[in-house]
């Protein structure tokens, strides 16, 4: 029996790999991929079978962890947004060698337009580095229907496949037909080849030419797949192929009547055979993909006998930020002016009454205090740097703390305060989260402790993953005794609340700590404003 229920893209995924006989989700906070595990956190169903939904260190410690289950011949998946991939590349890259046994889906949350994120990457790029299949649902159904057909293709070939989301279709909601009988978890059951999972290079090699072989039955099962299909129309000025949510938008520009043949592509790798069809029968190729050029790059090479193809690297559609329904007419009004049943869309002025409204710390915010006192003492030091990083306190960059000189990745705080120190910068000092030093700044801690680097780390400390809504922080309440257990010195290993009552004491600690000629690490609590609010109406209920 279906049922209707109104969800958002990630939502859909999770539920429909609940229903699909899921064992585990292993994950790491990050926008637009958060809700997808904390979707599974609150299902009933996933409470009931004791589902395991627990945040993880870091992605690569969520990759490893999903590739152990599906080792025991479990149904999991890990989820992360599109730069967390790059902290789990070396377990996903060599998961294309080990395989997996039961079904295992690496969900990555592409962030086109940058609305949280450091850059644009496009996650099909690491799917064909690895040749691994890939899958880019183009609506809220598909993002359902797929995590099943995602554990059965997985299962079919014994290897990890792909999934793509983008932040459009993460964070929209839709109806969605769903299952209401889930279907039974897995029993655990073992590689019939488990020499593949030993990853030396005698065994490596053999994998590795079998990987190749089974590339070709990747390719062969994207031509036939449902959500890969060619669609034929009266007029053939112009073919189009619309992979993923820029399907949803093509549509949605022709108010579902293209006039044009559409190749639809949902499932990688790309399906040759389609597209050679669309480019025999067409004049020329459009080409929509959210995000980078990646199947336009690949058609360069398989399309090569002089038909017009315009797409992103044509400069004929726009390559930074984000498609639209909008954006796809006024492209197809562009190349084709002629066409009389698209009408480019009206330019929408910005009201005058609008008014910018540029992120900042809450009030409230001890991380506020932080920069305070911070701030104030290295006013009086000559050149003094701060290396900042991934987290709610990133925005002490801005105005009015303009504290911060560098953000780059999760954890290079530490790591870039350390190389700058032995560049002989001084003061160089790293500020860091508590879930980001968990996350990846504890090795590059290590490499100073080692060498007694003279700097200063503070980590501001708000017991939570504040940035995306109030996770688990994996070092709540170990933070101190993490550092110690490294080899901190422990009289440099210092703890002080983050008040504004506290702020003569935080001023002078923090001078103490940066003048000592060596390596300190200063821990600044407050509980974040935001969990701490949320637990009190707790109590109070």
């Amino acid at each position: 029996m279906k049922t209707k229920r109104l969800l958002l893209g990630d939502e859909a995924f999770a539920l429909g790999a609940i229903n699909a006989g899921l064992s585990g989700a292993y994950a790491y906070p990050g926008t637009p991929s958060t809700e997808i595990m904390e979707y599974v956190q609150t299902n009933p169903v996933a409470k009931e079978r004791g589902i395991h939904s627990h945040w993880s260190s870091n992605e690569k410690t969520a990759m490893e962890e999903a590739l152990g289950m599906s080792f025991c011949g479990k149904r999991t998946f890990t989820s992360m947004k599109h730069v967390g991939l790059n902290v789990a590349a070396d377990p996903f890259v060599n998961s294309a060698m080990t395989g997996a046994n039961g079904g295992l889906l690496v969900v990555a949350a592409d962030d086109p337009g940058m609305h949280s994120s450091q850059n644009e990457q496009d996650s099909r790029f690491y799917a064909d580095f690895a040749m691994i299949p890939a899958l880019e649902p183009s609506d809220q159904q598909e993002a359902y229907d797929m995590a099943r057909a995602g554990f059965e293709l997985s299962e079919k070939f014994n290897i990890p496949v792909l999934f793509r989301f983008v932040t459009r279709l993460s964070h929209s909601r839709a109806v969605v037909e769903v299952d209401d009988s889930p279907s039974a978890e897995n029993g655990r059951s073992y590689p019939d080849n488990p020499k593949q999972w030993v990853l030396m290079p005698a065994m490596s090699k053999i994998r590795n030419r079998q990987l190749i072989s089974d590339y070709e039955c990747f390719i062969k099962d994207s031509e036939g797949s449902a959500y890969n299909r060619y669609e034929e129309a009266p007029r053939h000025e112009l073919g189009i192929i619309a992979s993923g949510i820029a399907y949803n938008y093509l549509k949605e520009a022709f108010s579902g009547d293209v006039p044009f043949p559409t190749v639809k592509i949902s499932q990688y790798p790309l399906p040759k055979k389609l597209i050679r069809r669309l480019y025999d029968s067409c004049d020329a190729i459009l080409v929509l993909e959210e995000g980078q050029p990646f199947i336009e790059s690949r058609l360069r090479g398989l399309l090569d006998t002089g038909k017009r193809i315009y797409g992103k690297l044509s400069g004929d559609v726009v390559r930074d930020g984000e498609l639209s329904p909008d954006e796809v007419k006024t492209t197809i009004v562009r190349i084709m002016p002629s066409l009389s049943v698209l009408k480019a869309p009206e330019k929408k002025e910005v009201s005058a009454t609008v008014v910018s409204r540029p992120p900042a710390l809450c009030q409230g915010c001890g991380h506020r205090d932080v920069y305070c006192a911070l701030n104030e003492v290295l006013e009086g030091y000559d050149n003094a740097k701060v290396f900042g990083d991934i987290g709610c306190y990133t925005l002490g960059f801005l105005k009015p703390f303009n504290a911060i000189d560098t953000c780059v990745d999760m954890g290079a705080s530490i790591t870039m305060a350390k190389g700058a120190a032995d560049a002989g910068q001084h003061p160089a000092v790293a500020i860091i989260g508590d879930s980001t030093f968990t996350h990846s700044g504890m090795t590059g801690l290590l490499d100073a402790i080692n060498e007694n680097t003279h700097m200063t780390v503070i980590i501001s400390d708000n017991l939570t993953t504040g940035m995306t809504g109030g996770q688990d922080s994996q070092g709540t309440g170990k933070l101190e005794d993490i550092c110690l257990g490294l080899g901190a010195l422990p009289e440099h290993v210092r703890t002080i609340d983050s008040l504004p009552k506290n702020h003569n004491d935080m001023v002078r600690l923090f001078k103490e700590e940066i003048d000592y000629p060596g390596l300190s690490v200063i821990v600044s609590r407050r509980e974040c404003i935001q969990t701490a609010r949320r637990h009190a109406s707790a109590k109070k209920q």
